[in-house]
């Protein structure tokens, strides 16, 4: 229920990086999960990385590991570094939170507006 925004979106080009925060208005509480998500135009909405808040572990999908890493970066704050892009990467990104290790969006309860990412060609 505490409001999440995101920040950091913009234009870039192919091979670039680019980092894009989420923060909440409050205290994230330890058992919380913070997930990120992408949906790009005409697709579902698709699991990026998640972030469980007391422990630490993380998950990525496949098609981004090795290239982003979600991490804390204040309290209230997780942020996603993301490089290498490519066009692929293109998507509006979501940060939510759960309570479940969890890649999928239902499991979500909270979400941001999202912020644009473009990458060019």
């Amino acid at each position: 229920q505490v409001p999440l925004a995101e920040s950091g979106g913009g234009l870039v080009q192919t091979g670039s990086s680019l980092r894009v925060s989420c923060t909440a208005s409050g205290r994230i509480f330890s058992s919380a999960v913070i997930g990120w998500f992408r949906q790009a135009p005409g697709k579902e909405r698709e699991f990026v990385a998640l972030i469980r808040w007391n422990t630490g572990r993380t998950n990525y999908a496949d098609s981004v590991k090795g290239r982003f890493t979600i991490s804390k970066s204040a309290y209230n704050m997780v942020d996603l570094q993301m490089n290498s892009l490519h066009p692929g990467d293109t998507a509006v990104y979501y940060c939510a939170r759960g309570t479940k290790d969890s890649t999928i969006p239902s499991d979500y309860n909270t979400w941001g507006q999202g912020t644009q990412v473009t990458v060019s060609s």
